[in-house]
């Protein structure tokens, strides 16, 4: 297996509902162990370096009990699947039973075959580790109870949905900061010596069996977060944070391993510097949904090093599905902005084919929906286009723009380049509804003197420009609403004369 890019592309997959489907298509069950080598075929074609398979351990089937009355569950599963029936539901994967891979879907031996077909394709397989909570009937809550946040007898009676009995004892029920408990899992004490010990095996375990974790609701467990949110129910607080000797326990044998954190709060940095390669980026996903091209803009600034460091997307399980998100123009300008910066890049199985309905994870079945060839099409020359070696590790920038007094539709567009080597790409993209005029500043003195040929990815349009005009007062664009450009760049060798000097009729799906 060839190491790991600097920026990769990861593809998740709802492993209970995928696997029923290519069931049903073949006619007969799919486990992890006899998926069809043509559909790992196709998974690979993609170009991604690595499949999130998310939810393969084992489900708890107390936890599911407690959700099937839940009336507000009940509710949710019925509007995303309206002839839901209790068969549709087999528990959430984030209440965690065992980490060992569920039966049903293959076990053990159904995982490690999984891995090994993707890893014949060269790509890698990410798991879940959800740090924060267990299921009520996992193996820790009656052989280690000093593992949770413990209450009494009163706390019971007097909050029922924050506390629960289990095996005589009262525990805490999972929750973060600033919502209602979670009803089906039990919270673990991140501060507890036993269960840091605990943690940091069952990752060992994890580890043996994948190339990377996403690591659920990360801020919860540290150590600022966890004692905000429980206070002296936590007791002492240690000197050292929960994930950095966590994640050097498994670099120590695994060193190509990668950490995921899911994460909120603008939690990212120190999240990363407490050694995870890659944290979710929120912030850019919310501005992406309701916000500005300039606050888009801002979040780009920060520090080029963090910037690679971050996991861009527009749809995950936890999110509602992009096409339902985002108009379908704004998509796709949404969707070529966050493949092409920096860092990891995450797309959603479902998301190419413009499904609009978000699956409660509890759910094996989805409902039926129709296919979008175009957006499919668009999806995967998309992917085709960021495979190439400067997307995934090569040198980012962010690129001024400018405009005229008497027309500010600049300020709408954005606009990056990335280099490795004579590869050389440009990104522009209008994120706003209305058109847009700009000049790219474009970063490369190399090209003054010479023409310079740019090629859309999208429409094949070929444009040769000057090359010293590109760089002052820069290379002009004029864009549809959610308009963009996505352009190779390169020296023509047997250039012509282009007295119009700028780029028109920019492609808007």
């Amino acid at each position: 297996m060839p190491s790991w890019p600097w920026q990769p592309v990861l593809y998740e997959i709802n492993t209970w509902v995928w696997l029923q489907e290519l069931g049903h298509a073949a006619g007969r069950p799919v486990t992890l162990g006899s998926v069809p080598s043509a559909e790992w075929d196709a998974l690979a074609r993609l170009g991604i370096d690595a499949v999130w398979l998310m939810g393969v351990w084992q489900r708890s089937p107390e936890g599911l009990r407690i959700a099937l009355q839940n009336t507000g569950k009940i509710a949710d599963f019925r509007r995303a699947l309206p002839d839901f029936t209790e068969a549709d539901a087999v528990g959430s994967p984030y209440s965690v039973r065992g980490y060992v891979a569920d039966e049903r879907l293959g076990g053990r031996r159904g995982l490690a075959a999984a891995r090994l077909e993707l890893a014949r394709r060269g790509v890698r397989l990410i798991l879940d580790f959800v740090p924060n909570h267990v299921a009520p009937d996992h193996s820790w809550a009656g052989e280690h109870p000093d593992h949770f946040v413990l209450g009494d007898a009163q706390d019971l009676r007097r909050e029922p949905d924050a506390f629960l009995e289990v095996a005589g004892r009262v525990i805490a029920r999972g929750r973060d900061p600033f919502f209602p408990p979670w009803g089906d899992v039990l919270q673990l004490n991140a501060f507890a010596e036993g269960l840091r010990q605990a943690a940091s095996e069952t990752l060992a375990g994890i580890a043996a069996q994948c190339d990377g974790v996403r690591c659920d609701m990360a801020m919860l467990v540290m150590n600022d977060v966890f004692a905000r949110t429980w206070g002296a129910r936590a007791g002492p607080r240690p000197p050292v944070d929960y994930w950095p000797p966590l994640i050097a326990a498994v670099r120590e044998r695994h060193p190509a391993f990668k950490f995921i954190a899911e994460a909120y709060w603008d939690l990212e940095r120190a999240l990363l510097e407490q050694g995870f390669d890659y944290c979710y980026d929120k912030g850019l996903y919310d501005r992406l949904v309701g916000g500005s091209a300039e606050s888009v803009r801002q979040r780009l600034r920060a520090d080029p090093a963090q910037q690679a460091r971050l996991l861009r997307f527009i749809e995950n399980h936890d999110e509602p599905r992009a096409a339902a998100a985002f108009t379908p123009e704004r998509l796709r300008a949404a969707a070529v902005a966050f493949a092409t910066l920096p860092g990891a890049r995450l797309f959603h199985e479902g998301q190419f084919e413009g499904r609009r309905v978000r699956l409660p994870v509890f759910l094996v079945r989805r409902p039926a929906e129709p296919d979008h060839p175009e957006l499919e099409a668009f999806y995967r020359r998309l992917l085709k286009t960021i495979a190439a070696p400067a997307f995934r590790d090569g040198d980012w920038r962010l690129l001024e723009r400018v405009g005229w007094p008497e027309n500010r539709s600049f300020e709408h567009v954005l606009a990056w380049g990335w280099e490795k080597g004579p590869e050389r790409h440009v990104v522009v993209v209008n994120l706003s509804g209305v058109p847009a005029q700009a000049r790219i500043r474009l970063p490369w003195a190399d090209h003054v003197g010479r023409r310079l040929l740019l090629v859309d990815a999208f429409t094949d349009d070929v444009y040769d420009r000057d090359g010293g005009e590109t760089l002052d007062p820069g290379l002009f664009v004029d864009l549809p609403a959610w308009g963009f450009h996505l352009l190779a760049a390169r020296p023509n060798e047997g250039s012509r004369p282009d007295p119009a000097g700028f780029v028109q009729d920019a492609h808007a799906e």
